[in-house]
This record gives structure tokens, sequence and C-alpha cells, in this order.
């Protein structure tokens, strides 16, 4: 049921195919598979779209759109200076297109061959019914040269301005589209922000904090909250952001986080809680060793730098390292650290990126919230 094909497992091609089409799949005996969108230059040739033989015209993916934008409305609505997910690639059944939304602009990708040449017909539905003040194309990121496709950063419809201010549950943050992380900001942390938020208190250290999503939603119970971010652009943005807020009790610290840990630790610093969003330190298989260590040696600082009772929130967006995987260098961890810990929840992505059961690419991010005994 996975929905991509690679090109070592196509038998016969037919001639005359550029890349971007929409193909029809068959099995060894001529069965019928399903419809996919081919790319002349990925290792993943085919992402198949649909099981059924059934035209792929403007209403079938018109009707595609509404429902990743109906899942949407049932989750929060489109108040002001909203900001979600609108579609997720093959999650959404609409392959290697990426749309989120800030306010009232919408930041799209278009991330294979088949979405570079359906994009503007899809975008223009999603203009119909949004009706967006600005589109901004984040096509800034790595998986475009794999399909042959270039980087490039431009408005498609209308201005986006450099900075959009909105709002991630009670807290407002200003994005930038064009240079933030991902399309501007991590709405794929959201729900996990509120439910942090939820076991705040006294001392509180967010490490790689970038902008201060954590750090801001923490912030409304803690006594005080350290950032630490090694970007000095997103530093600079994380104190005008708790300046937004009135959060006047956060300090942004411009430091390496695994630095800022082994001297916190080696000072004998205690806190109340302790959060860890780090990047993605396994991008590839060649990297999974190494990522597991960065992961066990900040989750182990984080350990041994908590008060009894205290909170660890620890996250990891490498597809690469599975829940189990991560719950192993936990393991590790607490075994080092002598620390006996007590997993409270597991969570993952916000449910505006939903995870396809047949495709586990689609589901990235593992976020453990666990109480250090």
């Amino acid at each position: 049921g996975h929905p991509w094909i690679y090109r070592s497992d196509i038998a016969e091609l037919p001639g005359g195919l550029h890349g971007g089409e929409v193909v029809q799949v068959a099995g060894p005996r001529s069965e019928f598979l399903g419809q996919a969108l081919y790319s002349s230059s990925s290792l993943i040739a085919l992402r198949i779209f649909s099981r059924r033989p059934e035209p792929a015209d403007e209403a079938f993916w018109n009707a595609r759109l509404d429902a990743a934008l109906a899942l949407r409305q049932d989750l929060w609505g489109d108040g002001e200076g909203h900001a979600c997910r609108l579609v997720f690639g093959e999650s959404d059944g609409v392959p290697s297109f990426v749309v989120d939304r800030y306010d009232r602009w919408l930041v799209v990708q278009t991330l294979s061959q088949g979405a570079e040449r359906l994009g503007p017909a899809w975008l223009a539905h999603l203009a119909r019914r949004i009706r967006p003040a600005g589109v901004l194309a984040r096509n800034d990121v790595r998986v475009r040269a794999l399909e042959g496709l270039p980087a490039v950063v431009e408005t498609l419809q209308g201005q986006v301005p450099e900075t959009i201010e909105v709002a991630i549950g009670p807290v407002r943050l200003r994005v930038d589209p064009r240079r933030g992380q991902k399309t501007g900001a991590f709405l794929d942390q959201r729900e996990n922000y509120a439910a942090a938020a939820a076991y705040a208190r006294g001392r509180v250290l967010d490490a790689f904090s970038f902008q201060g999503g954590f750090a801001l939603h923490a912030a409304r119970a803690a006594d005080h909250v350290e950032a630490v971010e090694i970007s000095a652009d997103a530093v600079r943005r994380g104190r005008e952001n708790a300046r937004l807020n009135g959060a006047d009790h956060v300090t942004f610290v411009e430091a390496n986080a695994f630095d800022r840990l082994h001297e916190l630790d080696g000072r004998g610093e205690r806190f109340d809680m302790v959060i860890l969003d780090p990047p993605a330190f396994a991008k590839n298989r060649r990297a999974l060793e190494a990522g597991l260590r960065g992961y066990k040696e900040i989750n182990l600082r984080a350990m041994r730098i908590l008060h009894p009772g205290g909170i660890l929130v620890t996250c990891s967006c490498s597809h690469h390292v599975d829940e189990q995987l991560f719950l192993d260098v936990l393991r590790s961890a607490a075994v080092d650290a002598g620390r006996a810990c007590q997993i409270l929840e597991r969570r993952g992505q916000s449910r505006d990126h939903p995870v396809l059961v047949t495709c586990p690419e689609t589901g990235y991010l593992t976020c453990v919230i666990a109480r250090l005994a």
C-alpha cells in the first residue's frame, strides 16, 4: 500500500515521458495498480495518488483539496492570525504538495515534478476558496534538487510581507516566511507546545529554541525561562516575540545548545523543566548512528540538570529515528544519568500534519513528555 515506487522496481517505461505526467501503473500481468505522478529524475519514480481507474481531472483534484481544507476547518477554524498546514502532500492525497497558512497568506512547496506541473491548477483552486492576500513559494529545499528542479523563493500572487504575525494557541509569533525554518514556523509542534505548557512551572530551560514556540508557551506558567538558540537571527526574533507577548521573564541566550547543556551541568544548575527540540540529527540512514549519539548526549545532560520530579519534554524530527529507537535512547540516557524516567505522554506531530498509515515517511516527529524521579 505504500504510494512510492522506486525506479529500480519499474520493469518497463513507455516512451515520450518527460517528467510530471499522470501515468497508469500496471503489474506484471497487466493488472491495474493505480495512477501516479511520474518523475524522470528522482529515485522515487512514481507517486501513486489513486488506486482506481478514475479520471484525474480538475474535479478530482479539487475534491482532494477541499477534503484537506475541511479537515483543518474542523480542527481550528480560520480566525484572525490563524496558522496551520492546509495540505500535507501524500497524507492528503496530493503528492509532494505542501501548503501552510499564515493569517491571510499562503506559503507553498512543490516537491516533485508532478507537483510542479499540477501546482498552478491546485493553487488556483485554493486561491478561489481562501482568497489569500498573497502566495509565496518556498521552493528552496534540498529534495527539489533530486527532482531536477531549481531552488527558488518567489512571490506567486499578491504581496507577502517580510514578517507575518500569527497566533499559535494563546501565543502570538512573528514569523519570517522567506527565511524562517520550514515555511516560517514549526507548525507541526503547535499541539505539543500546549501539552508541554500544562506541566510548566518554576525554572524552565528550552534548548534549540528557534523563535521561542515552546519557551513562550511554557512562560505562561513558569517563573523564568531560558531559551537557548545558536542562530543570531532566531534569537533576535525570539526576543521580539517575547516582547510581543509581554514575557519579560524569558531570557534568550545565543549559544550552542550542546555546549550550554554541558556548561549548566558542570555548574550544578537545576531546572524544573527542560525542553529539547533539536533539528534532525539523522537526516538519512548514514547519519543514524551519529544522530543517536547526539540525541543521547542532550537527553543525558537534560536528565542530569532536572530537579527530582522535574519534567523533560524531548523531541526528534528525524524520520529514521522512530519512536522505539528514541525510547531506547531515553532508556540508555536514564541509566547513565542514574535517574528513573517515567513517561507521561507519547506524542507526535500536530493533527494538521496527519500520518498516512501506508506511508511511514509522513510520520516523522516524536515527542515524549517524561518525569524524572
